[in-house]
């Protein structure tokens, strides 16, 4: 690795300052065995490497989350190995940190790649432990599955309910979930969540990309199986307020809605199933039921939407 490529990273962070060879034997030590132990069989000791809080990969993390990472990553790739290439890398101090820039050579799934790789390194009661791990800003291919970006969705499928399905019309089951937002606060009826309330579908399957629902913040999924002669399920998702729920109709294949959505006035029209809503009444069409205001009074009204 260039020197110069990364002095320039650590000038971002730190300040290019000269470490002692005494100092850089052990930084450099310490970091060999971190690469060493990422091996399915060493992986579990990782955590013993890292802070009670870790920038990891640009988000902030605890130990615990960190080592899930990586256990996740040799569940997928048990074949998964790492090292610095060439045996080169560059240490620079600052007010008792150790900045730590290399190549990490990774191989997995048959797969081999370099990425431009820092590490950030402090002494707590007489061993190291890491700070900050990640890779260049400008590095390509961040999207790679042996990335954390990649394992998000499977960490957040894990903790919550799941509607499973043929989603994209492969024949085989796929699965999905909401992440709803996080309400601020409720009052008289006025609801505010932190960064806005909108809920989002992911999905199991990274070929299918995640649904926002805007203003959805508390709801249910229902599997409405294949409307459209596409071979995929259909998904329905209901946005659940006090005095309404709305169900959407989305094709999960473009997340693109198959009929307006469908409002029921709840204050009036109470303890309807999805039965009562909606129904498939024949090839690509399906018969819906909306709540609907005439001459001042609270009526069902049923329609058949014929599907392209």
């Amino acid at each position: 690795m260039k020197y110069f490529v990364s002095c320039l990273l650590v000038v971002l962070l730190f300040g290019c300052n000269e470490v002692n060879s005494k100092d850089e034997r052990a930084v450099r030590k310490f970091v060999e065995q971190w690469n060493e132990s990422h091996t399915q069989l060493k992986s579990a000791y990782l955590s013993r490497d890292y802070m009670d809080m870790v920038n990891y990969y640009g988000k902030q993390r605890s130990r615990v989350q960190v080592q899930q990472d990586k256990t996740l990553l040799f569940e997928q790739f048990p074949d998964y190995t790492q090292g610095i290439l060439n045996d080169e890398l560059v240490i620079t101090k600052d007010a008792g940190k150790y900045l730590v820039t290399f190549i990490k050579h990774v191989s997995y799934d048959g797969i081999e790649a370099d990425y431009e790789s820092y590490l950030t390194v402090t002494m707590k009661n007489g061993v190291f432990r890491i700070l900050r791990e990640g890779v260049a800003e400008n590095t390509k291919d961040l999207d790679a599955p042996i990335f954390p970006k990649a394992r998000e969705n499977i960490r957040i499928l894990a903790n919550t309910r799941q509607l499973f399905g043929d989603f994209d019309g492969d024949g085989l089951s796929d699965y999905a979930t909401v992440i709803s937002p996080e309400i601020s606060s409720a009052v008289n009826g006025t609801v505010e969540c932190v960064g806005g309330c909108n809920s989002v579908v992911v999905f199991n399957n990274r070929e299918l990309e995640d649904i926002v629902i805007e203003g959805a913040y508390q709801s249910q999924l229902e599997n409405l199986k294949d409307l459209n002669s596409d071979g995929a399920d259909e998904i329905g998702f209901w946005d659940i307020k006090p005095t309404s729920k709305t169900l959407y109709v989305f094709d999960p294949t473009n997340g693109k809605l198959l009929t307006e959505p469908i409002i029921i006035n709840t204050a009036f029209h109470k303890n309807l199933k999805l039965i009562d809503v909606f129904k498939k009444s024949g090839r690509n069409k399906i018969t819906v039921t909306r709540s609907a205001q005439v001459d001042g009074k609270w009526i069902l009204e049923t329609e058949v939407i014929g599907l392209d």
